[in-house]
């Protein structure tokens, strides 16, 4: 079956849920193939305005029709979230999308044990995003093509073997956007400092990064090569990347990755006691 003959609940209708309902109903779904419970008034109404979709403020007997439920909530507020709902979805298959927030404690909350985690990352909204998923035993194999056939609407997947590979994965491409609009800061302000135009410099920034990451999938040689093919020595390249090695920038940005990945660890310990 495609996510089209399919009714799907999301618990939660802020960015993530909205790229993944945005892909699906780019696929053929309907508005009233959804549930969506959302308490938030703006967030309700943006729903409404983008894609037709009327939110319920709270756990409503819809839900029992749901296939897929889809949590889509911040780490702190799944236990809660979960209580009412669950009478109305324990036949459904879940899938989670919050960080850090681990199987086991999810599988209790939600009174089953058909369970995907998954981290996307926030270029879903515009069909470029990267998911890791992570199926529990209990999840069969038509299970994970639905999962695959919904989340393959916002880009790419790929399913890891390892739960605690989740918590690498939220480091490196869930997180992973906001490091990238870091560095198109920093070009873009050194680019101005250097007598670019704002617009100039971030046009500029952004057509680099996308070029670039375009150029390294297409490759099959490593970043590695990549880099050293345009770092002549002695050239301004070469000056850069010769000032990042001098700062210890490579070293401090792998340690701000394994400070993401802590931090997701910790999400787990300290909201998944409930």
């Amino acid at each position: 079956m495609t996510p089209s003959e399919h009714h799907i609940a999301f618990i939660g209708g802020g960015i993530m849920a909205s790229a993944i309902i945005g892909g699906l109903i780019r696929q053929g779904m309907k508005p009233d193939q959804f549930s969506v419970i959302e308490p938030f008034a703006d967030t309700a109404a943006k729903l409404k305005t983008d894609f037709g979709i009327s939110a319920w403020p709270c756990a409503h007997p819809s839900l029992a029709q749901a296939d897929l439920v889809v949590w889509a909530v911040k780490p702190q507020m799944f236990s809660a979230a979960a209580a009412p709902v669950m009478p109305h979805t324990r036949q459904a298959l879940h899938l989670s999308v919050a960080a850090g927030i681990r199987s086991d404690s999810i599988c209790r909350w939600v009174g089953t044990e058909r369970l995907v985690r998954c981290m996307p990352n926030t270029p879903a909204l515009v069909g470029q995003g990267i998911t890791a998923l992570y199926p529990c035993p209990r999840v069969t194999p038509a299970d994970k093509a639905l999962v695959e056939q919904v989340i393959g609407t916002t880009g790419q997947f790929l399913w890891v073997t390892q739960e605690s590979q989740l918590d690498a994965v939220t480091a490196l491409s869930g997180s992973g956007p906001a490091y990238v609009f870091y560095f198109l800061e920093a070009m873009t302000e050194a680019g101005t400092g250097m007598g670019l135009s704002p617009e100039q410099a971030y046009q500029l920034a952004v057509a680099t990064f996308s070029g670039a990451a375009s150029l390294a999938a297409a490759s099959a040689e490593s970043p590695e090569v990549l880099r050293q093919r345009v770092t002549s020595k002695g050239g301004t390249t070469y000056a850069a990347i010769t000032s990042m090695e001098a700062s210890g920038i490579k070293a401090s940005f792998v340690k701000a990755m394994q400070a993401a990945q802590l931090r997701a660890g910790e999400l787990g310990d300290e909201f998944g006691k409930a």
